[in-house]
């Protein structure tokens, strides 16, 4: 028999013998979702208690995060319900990610590295497969058993090597959040069939750019090129200046394998040494990504601005474009600092113009807190020798800004296109208001530094941040002020109600510049083409779902 090794269990125990149990009314069943605090005990939410449930781990049987539970009512304690799962109804995962610990008898032992996780696995010599004692490796449960003395039993499904070397820690962080090591094959295959040539008749269906000045800016080790900017001076003395981003849904059809893939995924994922892409190589790093010196497709927002940012004009269609240069951003910002350099004249210009929107924005009540960005250094095994801090400069906010632009007219577009309810349906990006309670407490903590905020006019409560914003900057206490004051705010989410962004200080915003990485800009996509077209409003309710399944990401 295998029994359970000693895992620190000092609880419940004495806890147990001061434990007064009240009993509920009639021990009530209820089904509930796991959520564990701690290696001692979880408590399990539902719809059907006021109050969560709290379960001891040796009554839990063996149910995970997000487990679905029956779970039996048999007393209070300090006011909170307590209980025993009955019943796990069903598993969020069977598959767990820790060090294997091989016994001399030729069975084993995985640990978790999750720390909440409050039980070993059993592994026969038969579910070793050729796993190593000290190895990081992903076990799969074959065997869930009833009595809690015992434990789970499981197999070897993959090994990452050694604990403690970079290859194998980043490969379990990955299969610990359930990320992807690989496309399917037939996903790669559909990738592959997809033709590299551009049909002369595609072509003419579209606005032609290729003569126009275009690059694209981006970090030194981008590989993915999902937006270029064009710019050029027209007769009348203002600038035309283009946001083209990579026509995804070109080649991303609907209810392919391809676009199945990307909807499951979400959004690409980056992570220390490597980025775990949305959409295949094909597509993410050839076919979609605005390469140099090549023809690309494009779906593009095209701006008519003065020198003081003053907008004209905007258009929106499928373009075609011929990308001039590459930029790195370090050399954008040689152009901005130093006056010299190929394309320095348009880098200039589309900087200022950034500049004086960047204003208009900030005047009209965007916050502009920021925190520091913390990149690191590795060696040529992709392992972290050295960090720093990442500096924000103008040719950053330069892309940045235009890409808000984009997004901000992209979404003032489609819902200015019916103007009566039902509106026509889109993809916004919304953000909230701060909670009122939050916001008190974030200005009680600022006041222990001597810095006061106002909260008394909602109306100024923008000026209020910037303006700490502003005073913080410099002094000893400013990265731990602006990071408590981004985390008081509400956050950002995915919607198709047409409500505004608190924080960019807009009416309406979407997510249109990212489609090679994100899914909520390959559903924009779809959604501004099909208006285009002069076609009517889809359904919101299949929207509404695909918008709630990707994670959270930045503006």
């Amino acid at each position: 028999m295998h029994r359970r090794r000693d895992a620190g269990f000092d609880f419940p125990g004495d806890d147990r013998q001061r434990f007064r149990e009240r009993p509920s009314s009639g021990g009530d069943i209820i089904m509930g979702t796991v959520a564990l605090a701690t290696n001692k005990y979880a408590f399990v939410v539902s719809e059907e208690s006021e109050n969560d449930i709290r379960v001891f781990t040796d009554r839990l049987k063996f149910a995970m995060n997000g487990d679905t539970v029956r779970v039996r009512l048999r007393g209070e304690r300090d006011g909170r319900p307590v209980g025993d799962v009955l019943e796990v109804v069903k598993r969020e995962r069977e598959e767990i990610v820790g060090q294997l610990t091989v016994q001399n008898a030729g069975f084993g032992f995985v640990s978790p590295d999750h720390r909440k996780l409050y039980f070993d696995v059993f592994v026969p010599n038969e579910g070793l497969k050729e796993a190593r004692s000290g190895e990081k490796v992903l076990v799969r449960i074959t065997e869930w058993p009833e009595d809690p003395g015992r434990q789970p039993v499981g197999e070897i499904v993959r090994s990452f090597g050694q604990a403690g070397e970079n290859e194998a820690e980043i490969n379990a962080i990955m299969a610990e959040f359930g990320l992807p090591f690989e496309f399917p094959q037939d996903v790669e295959e559909e990738s592959e069939e997809i033709s590299d040539r551009i049909q002369e008749d595609e072509i003419a269906r579209r606005r032609d750019f290729r003569d126009i000045t275009t690059f694209t800016i981006d970090p030194a080790d981008a590989k993915d090129f999902d937006d270029a900017l064009s710019i050029q001076k027209l007769e009348n003395g203002n600038w035309e200046i283009g946001v083209h981003i990579a026509d995804v849904t070109h080649y991303v059809r609907p209810e392919s394998m391809l676009e199945r893939e990307a909807r499951h995924r979400a959004t690409s994922v980056y992570l220390v040494d490597r980025v775990i892409p949305m959409l295949p190589e094909r597509l993410s790093n050839g076919l979609c990504s605005l390469r140099p010196n090549e023809d690309k497709l494009t779906f593009s927002a095209v701006f008519e601005l003065d020198d003081n940012g003053k907008l004209y004009d905007s258009w929106f269609g499928k373009t075609i474009i011929h990308s001039d240069r590459r930029f790195a951003y370090g050399e954008a910002q040689e152009r901005i600092e130093t006056g010299e350099g190929d394309f320095v004249e348009e880098v200039n210009t589309l900087n200022n113009i950034a500049k004086k929107l960047q204003a208009q924005r900030f005047k009209k009540g965007a916050i502009g807190f920021e925190t520091q960005e913390v990149k690191f250094q590795l060696d040529e095994n992709g392992k972290p020798v050295g960090v720093y801090v990442k500096e924000r400069q103008d040719a950053h906010k330069l892309i940045e800004e235009f890409m808000l632009l984009a997004n901000r007219k992209v979404a003032d577009f489609v819902f200015q296109k019916k103007k009566t309810k039902p509106r026509f349906t889109m993809v916004y990006r919304t953000h909230d208001a701060p909670d009122a309670d939050r916001l008190q407490n974030f200005a009680l903590f600022a006041k222990k530094f001597g810095h006061d905020l106002n909260l008394e006019n909602p109306k100024k409560l923008s000026n209020e941040l910037n303006s700490l914003s502003e005073n913080v900057v410099g002094k000893p206490e400013q990265n731990v002020i602006q990071t408590l004051a981004i985390r008081t705010m509400a956050k950002a989410k995915y919607t198709t109600e047409p409500l505004g962004h608190f924080g960019l200080a807009f009416d309406h915003y979407s997510h249109f510049t990212s489609p090679i990485r994100r899914y909520p800009d390959m559903m924009a996509h779809r959604l501004l083409e099909h208006y285009l077209q002069g076609a009517k409003t889809w359904k919101p309710s299949p929207w509404k779902k695909s918008a709630s399944t990707p994670p959270s990401a930045r503006s």
